[in-house]
């Protein structure tokens, strides 16, 4: 339980260096994409942040759980392993969940792929960081 929770927050961790740097590279690299967030549905202040920053250890933590239960039925190096859960995460976790936003909610379609996108890179960066904390 130990390495689980331990695995867990050091992903968290590096998952949220990568949140911060992925908000300021898509404000740079994507300024009409970013536009869309600015509005009151999605931008809800700044005393909401935490829960943002909050996110990527949940997440960490959550699929450092879901790396300790499935690691096994992996195989490959280092590399095609943390790929592959990254991708399983995709497929399971978050295409559904997508797709039950995109369809009641508002979001434009490049929106959620971009989010598709993003989470599919948590994923990835997640498995890889499980594959060298927890084998």
């Amino acid at each position: 339980m130990k390495k689980i929770f331990v695995s867990g927050i050091i992903a968290g961790f590096v998952l949220l260096i990568f949140c911060v740097i992925g908000l300021y590279a898509a404000e740079w690299l994507l300024p009409e994409l970013t536009k869309a967030y600015y509005t009151p549905v999605i931008n809800a202040g700044a005393g909401r942040i935490i829960i943002y920053s909050v996110h990527p250890i949940i997440t960490g933590l959550a699929l450092s759980w879901f790396w300790s239960k499935f690691k096994e039925s992996l195989t490959g190096s280092f590399f095609s392993r943390g790929i592959e859960f990254g991708l399983i995460y995709a497929v399971i976790g978050i295409l559904p969940m997508l797709w039950l936003v995109y369809s009641p909610l508002n979001a434009t379609l490049s929106m959620v792929a971009g989010w598709f996108l993003f989470w599919v890179f948590q994923g990835l960066i997640a498995g890889l960081v499980f594959e060298k904390t927890n084998p």
